[in-house]
């Protein structure tokens, strides 16, 4: 398990605060089972009705739904989403993407500016008594853009930790130049800018597109690269319960990442399912369980006192 590592950024009087957050965001294990649900900005409607899509998913209820159930660490939207629904599901720890933008506008070098302050986001939580632990940003490496983003995901790292909160970086490599955003040495190369970033966590994609055990082998890359900020990986697209099991697996023990952060691979699902899904990745993340162990869970024959 991660030894917590509190940033000098960090004040005094704030560090019992940044604490509390990190135990709370990871159970006390340094390692983080982020669930997702930016993507109602990011992909409009079209990861929550439809095809292989359970009913459930049209309604954003059905996420706070999961969130409350399912043992993760943290649920991850927007201020004004969680404002309308937190009041129903004040158990939830959130964290607030601060910027997001819809994928209707084409273009090869993507910018996404904040929405809202992390003064914003603290006037917030002092108002609606909620477990805001943490703050979300997403950077585009690679965008002409990438210098203004790099210095506002600067100055918000940096606020939110002198206000005793954690950040979490969304980092992708996107622009007219990024050839292949599945390169392993170019996702390495968007964590060590998280590390310098002073980033809590970093959210990268991982290749799921190769298949192998060396893949996951290869990724220590990207660990090493990050230092002490800690990685998660993003599940992209829905798979087999027995598939994405095992990918996790992989990139939490022999990879070496700290923790996934998945929005499609549960929400799509009905709740009873995401529930089973969610608590069977969090076996693995936070707690070292294989995946025979993890997978006995979403089927129901095993049971884990949390």
């Amino acid at each position: 398990m991660a030894k917590l590592n509190i940033p000098l950024n960090v004040p005094k009087y704030k560090q019992k605060e940044y604490r509390n957050n990190w135990r709370l965001a990871t159970k006390g294990t340094g390692r983080l089972m982020l669930f997702a649900g930016d993507q109602k900005v990011e992909h409009l409607n079209d990861d929550f009705f439809g095809k292989n899509i359970d009913k459930e998913d049209a309604n954003p209820k059905h996420l706070f739904e999961i969130a409350a159930t399912a043992h993760i660490g943290v649920f991850a939207s927007q201020l004004g989403l969680i404002s309308r629904y937190g009041q129903n599901y004040p158990q939830i720890p959130y964290l607030i993407k601060l910027n997001a933008r819809t994928n209707l506008v084409k273009t090869k070098n993507p910018v996404s500016r904040a929405w809202i302050s992390v003064a914003d986001v603290v006037r917030f939580k002092q108002q609606s008594k909620l477990n805001v632990v943490g703050v979300g940003y997403t950077i585009y490496i690679g965008s002409e853009y990438e210098a203004e983003m790099l210095k506002e995901a600067a100055q918000i790292v940096l606020q939110a930790q002198q206000q005793g909160l954690l950040s979490v970086i969304w980092m992708y490599p996107r622009g007219a130049k990024v050839l292949n955003e599945d390169d392993t040495h170019l996702i390495a190369g968007g964590a060590g800018v998280a590390n310098c970033l002073g980033a809590d966590f970093v959210k990268v994609k991982y290749p799921y597109k190769e298949k192998g055990k060396q893949i996951a082998k290869n990724f220590q890359e990207v660990i090493e690269a990050a230092g002490n900020t800690g990685v998660i990986c993003v599940g992209g697209s829905q798979k087999t319960p027995k598939d994405y099991l095992k990918l996790v697996e992989q990139q939490v023990q022999v990879s070496g990442t700290r923790g996934v952060a998945v929005g499609r691979n549960l929400h799509q699902r009905s709740l009873k399912e995401a529930v089973r899904l969610a608590n069977a990745l969090s076996s693995i993340i936070l707690y070292d369980y294989n995946y025979k162990d993890a997978l006995a869970i979403y089927d129901g024959k095993k049971k884990m006192k949390w």
